[in-house]
This record gives C-alpha cells, structure tokens and sequence, in this order.
C-alpha cells in the first residue's frame, strides 16, 4: 500500500465534525493531565498545523507524559526515543544494511518513519545526533546514501527536554529550535489538579488504559479544514510587524526568522478552528507569540545580565506593537458577501 506523504491530505471537515473529532482529543488526554486544558489544545493546535512542539521544563511535571497522551490518542504509527549521549544519527533515520542473501544494501528506516515521533530529553543526544531531524523536521524527508525516503503524513517531532543549565545536556542549535513550531512549559499543577492527580494515578497509571479516539484520515481531514482558514490582509501585515520587531528589537541579537511568521500564520489557523471560526483574529496572533517566537530568538549579553527573559520580551513587544484599526462588516473576515449581506463560511454561533 502506497504511504500518503505530506503534501496529501484528506477532504474538508464540515464544521460540527471538525468540533467534535477535536475536542474528543483533547478530552481524551485530559484523562491524563490534569488541570492544563490550554496546554492540550495548543499542543493539538501545533498538530493540525503541520508542526512540531518542544516541550521544556523541570523534571516529573508530566512533558513525556502529554507527548504519549497526545500520540496514543490517535490511531497512527508512534515511535519512541529516548534520546542519550551515545545515540548515533542512524538510530534516527534509519540505515543500509548488506542482505547476504540479495548480495545488496537493504535500506532499515529509523525510528523518524512514523506519524508521531515522540523525543524524550532532546538535549542530552549530541549536536550531532540532534541533526539528524532537521531534514526530517523542514523537508519530510529522509536522505540515506543518496536516496531519498518520504515521510508520511501526518508528521509530527514531539521533543521534550530539560532546562539547559541542568548537567549532562547539550544545548539545542539554533537551526534546530526554528523548527520546532512552538516551545510550552507545563508548569506546576494548581492544587486541586494535584489531588486529582493523586486519586487518578495513585494506583493505575491512566496513560495505560488510554484508548485512540481519531486516527490518521480524520488528523489528515483537520488538517486539511486548517488550511482554509481565511487570514485577511490585515492580519498578515501584522504577523509580518510582530517578527520584524524582534528583528529590530534593542535587546535581541537574533530575531524571528520568515519560518517563524509562516508558522506563526499556520498555528494561528488551527487556533481559531478550535475556537469554532473559520478566520484569524489578530487576538490569535498575540496568544501564540510567546510559545511560537520566544525560543527562536538570542537576547544581547546586557538583556542576559539584567535577567531578562526571551519571554518577557516577545511579551513587551506584543503590547508595544499597534493592533490593526480597520473597521469594516467583520474586519478580519474580508471575504466576499453574498447576496444577503453574509460571509459565505460565516461560522456558527452557539
């Protein structure tokens, strides 16, 4: 059976099934984490928009834990990593091994030929180990001795890693980071989501009894819905104006990349989805400014000294930035009327 690559996906999902085949994900991995709905959906959001997600915080807050979650909740091929110092790229993508029998090369794929590859503790795999997803990552391809092997669809790298400064770890590169769509913490639980967490996960480990909820058509059919989000003008002249400040932002030495304002758009568009519209609100942009810029960016030595974080920049640079004024009949659905005066995908309301 011919795999379907990256670039073919399925038809569009009317908008009740697109609802409820998300949100069924969603309350499927909340079995598992408790307490931490906005980090679920933004992790489901980086999916549908054909990224991939790094997961970094301090040990035993649960970042393996919602990548499994994720992955288990959806029928695909899943691999696991554990990512260590002695890991040779080869494990990654694969190798050619000699068949005696055939007197010729066999080509043996790594564990990146999967729909969900999850990567615990990235940073502890060394630089060299660590490049080896980059082609995976960008181009959805494996090239091995010369040959070239498509990745399925969909495809997703859910890394988790540690904070840099703990021992035994490498830092990611910078061309490394840009591809990952969007950085998350977990953070510590509120209270009564720990004690919950005590009753559920005392005796029984949930992740075990977790049961797929979607599989790989329906994840390929929103993604395809994503795609038609509509994004006005408006609304892209402003996530160009948000990656342009970091690029001119006093504090940084490095700022946002192009990949970064496409991924920002993409991700942007599987929010609103979500959220039951069919177009971007620059509101959707501010929201996924931290988690989808703040880790591709370099602070100057003077903001490293002042303690001052990539986050609480992007997040001053949010409210400095002007949002757009236009005023018309929905001023960031700019599609066509129709004849009763209604966008033509004008979403429902509740």
């Amino acid at each position: 059976m011919t795999q379907q690559t990256w670039d073919e996906v399925g038809g569009l999902l009317p908008h009740d099934e697109f609802r409820a085949a998300s949100e069924a994900i969603v309350a499927n991995i909340e079995q598992v984490i408790e307490g931490k709905t906005a980090t679920v959906r933004l992790a489901l959001a980086v999916l549908l928009a054909e990224g991939h997600l790094l997961i970094e915080d301090v040990p035993g807050v649960g970042k393996t834990k919602l990548a499994k979650a994720l992955a288990r909740s959806i029928d695909c091929t899943v691999r696991r990593i554990q990512f260590t110092p002695d890991l040779l790229p080869s494990d990654v993508t694969g190798v050619s091994v000699y068949n005696q029998e055939t007197h010729d090369f066999e080509f043996r794929p790594g564990a990146v030929f999967a729909n969900l590859v999850v990567g615990d503790e990235i940073n502890r795999a060394s630089p060299k180990t660590q490049s080896a997803l980059l082609e995976c990552m960008e181009e959805r391809q494996v090239t091995v001795d010369g040959v070239t092997y498509q990745l399925q669809t969909p495809f997703m790298v859910i890394a988790t890693q540690n904070p840099i400064e703990m021992e035994g770890t490498y830092p990611l590169p910078e061309a490394q980071r840009d591809r990952f769509t969007a950085r998350i913490a977990m953070g510590y639980p509120d209270v009564s989501a720990e004690l919950a967490m005590l009753d559920g996960h005392g005796a029984t480990d949930p992740l075990h009894e977790l049961r797929p909820v979607s599989d790989a058509n329906i994840v390929r059919q929103l993604i395809s819905t994503v795609r038609q989000v509509h994004v006005a003008d408006a609304v892209k002249q402003y996530a160009i104006d948000l990656v342009t400040a970091t690029r001119e932002a006093p504090d940084l030495r490095l700022g946002a990349s192009p990949r970064a304002t496409l991924q920002l758009l993409r991700t942007a568009r599987a929010v609103a989805a979500l959220e039951g519209r069919d177009y971007v609100l620059p509101d959707d942009l501010q929201a996924l400014a931290v988690p989808v810029l703040a880790h591709r960016i370099i602070p100057t030595a003077d903001a490293q000294l002042a303690r001052r974080t990539t986050d609480a920049i992007v997040s001053e640079l949010v409210h400095r930035l002007p949002l757009p004024h236009d005023r018309q009949r929905n001023p960031y659905d700019t599609r066509p009327a129709t004849g009763n005066g209604r966008a033509p995908y004008e979403p429902r309301r509740p």
